[in-house]
């Protein structure tokens, strides 16, 4: 048997024993070592875009392969490792199939990707969401020249910081509304960070950003990134929205010949995830501020849902 945090009603997760998963062909199973908690994760919690209870999120996840499955090498057995979660039926591990809120959980060995030795398991918890951004970051290349703004300062704003300065922007305004993650924002280099409970951000913002991310996944964020964003602008939409919909203003994606954009996932970008991951691991990691062993599942899912003492990314630990 393993322990396992199971979704079973709207906004109730719980601590269960349950039987550990047998892979079948084609498939390993992996003993969870971390897995972050994401605001998409907190959204299904509270049953949005969902199927039926009960389930076993976790998409963010970094792991030990554990057992292999018939027609797998019995090589991969220890290895370290993170993967793309998109299955050959087309659902997801901590979606439609059990994720990593639970000690084990199976995937396709095809999905895998190596971590060297050494690797720290909680700070790798980021590279899929590194992967989502990298694969949004492909839809904008080649950046239009000039500044970009990012609306949403969580860990998909935080990381589109860092890679959106790495392309060489030319300045970067970042809006949201918790001070220690702006003040992140502008130690990863940032040229503005701004706060929009306190700002008249129209005034502040005017319209001229070439590149403009939405990633807050709320309709006033929309507005705000509409508001900054000159014509012609690449407009990639990343955030997504629990209440399924947001109002647009289509005039204005016509009349201001806006290239809109919408990313999806991080399926196609986990090479460069990794490789962006060894190489500026530590510069990454700084995003994960709370490491909370899974017994103690309700204040780490406290601290992910208030934003408390400083929390950007929240990960549970399961050694």
């Amino acid at each position: 048997m393993m322990h396992a945090l199971a979704n079973t009603a709207p906004d109730v997760l719980e601590l269960q024993q349950l039987p550990v998963p047998t892979p079948d062909p084609g498939q390993v199973r992996i003993r969870t070592l971390a897995c972050g908690i994401c605001a998409t994760d907190l959204e299904m919690l509270a049953g949005w875009d969902r199927t039926g209870f009960p389930s076993i999120p976790g998409h963010e996840w970094c792991g030990v392969v554990d057992a292999v499955g018939p027609g797998v090498s019995e090589s991969l057995v220890g290895q370290c490792c993170v993967g793309d979660n998109v299955l050959p039926d087309g659902g997801e591990v901590g979606f439609e199939h059990p994720g990593g809120y639970a000690e084990y959980f199976v995937t396709q060995a095809a999905n895998l990707r190596a971590l060297p030795l050494g690797t720290d398991p909680t700070t790798a918890t980021l590279i899929e969401p590194l992967a989502v951004c990298l694969r949004g970051l492909g839809h904008l290349r080649p950046l239009n020249p000039g500044q970009a703004l990012i609306v949403g300062d969580g860990t998909i704003g935080l990381l589109m910081t860092i890679l959106l300065l790495q392309e060489g922007v030319e300045g970067l305004t970042i809006v949201g509304g918790v001070p220690e993650r702006l003040a992140m924002a502008l130690d990863l280099g940032a040229t503005h960070a701004l706060d929009y409970r306190t700002l008249d951000l129209a005034a502040q913002l005017g319209r001229h950003f070439s590149t403009v991310i939405e990633a807050s996944g709320t309709e006033s964020g929309m507005t705000t990134a509409l508001e900054g964003a000159a014509n012609e602008a690449k407009f990639l939409i990343l955030g997504d929205y629990a209440d399924a919909r947001a109002d647009f203003p289509w005039n204005s994606l016509l009349h201001r010949e806006l290239q809109l954009i919408g990313s999806n996932a991080g399926t196609g970008a986990w090479d460069e995830a990794v490789e962006q991951f060894v190489k500026a691991g530590e510069h990454i990691g700084r995003l994960v501020t709370h490491t909370v062993p899974y017994h103690e599942y309700p204040r780490a899912l406290d601290l992910a849902r208030t934003r408390r003492d400083g929390a950007i990314r929240v990960v549970l630990t399961w050694e």
